[in-house]
């Protein structure tokens, strides 16, 4: 049978269904991830961020998927990070967890036991994050639960473990508590490569000296990314790294802000330069 017997009806509506295939947009269907970084629960200055910190596809690079127990170290008392990851954890069916001030030990400052009390406060909404479990962390705490956590993140706080003295006892206890096959991600601030001052008094580390100490504890490094590379980073900020944004500090530590600081060519350089490293236990 030709074209020409059909019934007039049948070819108008086969030549319409057929343009309006050829014409329409294919569909896309949200990811879990992007849908936590739609969220409303992520103010408009959260979400700004996102082009410095390159989430999705820092996370992607990481490994981070659905059903994981995921640990966030160090959140401090309201994290960007935990904004994302706790959501995910829930609405993928994983399990979320971050470190805390250690309250067993009686040198806790008072300030410390405050920040975790305002962490547990700002992430208690189950509807949005799930169950946010609180584990303890310090350079007395004891070891992490053994072979509990798929996927840990350590954003930006090689320098503080440095100032402290701690980089082996953390690093010994995220071995501990990492799964064979686990995923330790990090994030940090990358200091030109060379000496590497062993306080890291400007924040700032280099890539060598950091995976020679997490290698060291046990971890393989398994890859490494420039996604959050800032080749306009000089790094001799006046007040180290927390001149640049977000911290964006006028004046030391200690001391009140200074109005007639000029901000405007730290603000013109951005987010630090920093290093995107992945390894496995």
């Amino acid at each position: 049978m030709t074209l020409q017997h059909f019934p007039r009806w049948i070819l108008a509506a086969t030549a319409a269904a057929l343009s309006a295939c050829a014409t329409s947009a294919p569909q896309t269907v949200s990811t879990p991830l992007q849908t936590v970084l739609a969220g409303d629960w992520r103010s408009a200055e959260s979400k700004a961020r996102d082009m410095a910190r390159r989430p999705s596809e820092s996370l992607s690079f990481w490994g981070l998927k659905p059903s994981m127990t995921v640990l966030e170290v160090q959140p401090g008392d309201a994290s960007w990070w935990t904004e994302i990851l706790a959501p995910y954890a829930r609405q993928t069916g994983g399990a979320f967890y971050a470190t805390g001030a250690d309250v067993a030990n009686p040198e806790l400052s008072e300030a410390a036991r405050k920040a975790r009390s305002a962490f547990e406060a700002k992430y208690s909404d189950r509807a949005i994050y799930g169950p946010v479990n609180v584990v303890s962390w310090g350079s007395k705490s004891a070891p992490l639960p053994p072979n509990k956590f798929d996927w840990v993140l350590v954003a930006r706080s090689f320098h503080g473990w440095m100032g402290q003295g701690t980089v082996e006892k953390n690093l010994a206890d995220l071995h501990t508590a990492i799964k064979p096959g686990g995923v330790l991600a990090i994030e940090q601030h990358r200091a030109n490569p060379g000496e590497q001052d062993p306080k890291a008094p400007i924040g700032y580390v280099t890539e060598s000296y950091l995976i020679t100490a997490v290698e060291k504890a046990g971890f393989k490094l398994a890859a490494r990314s420039e996604l959050n590379a800032n080749a306009k980073d000089t790094k001799d900020h006046p007040f180290g790294v927390w001149t640049l944004p977000p911290a964006r500090r006028t004046s030391p530590f200690g001391k009140p802000d200074d109005p007639a600081f000029d901000r405007s060519k730290y603000d013109a350089i951005g987010e630090s330069d920093r290093m995107t490293l992945k390894f496995v236990k």
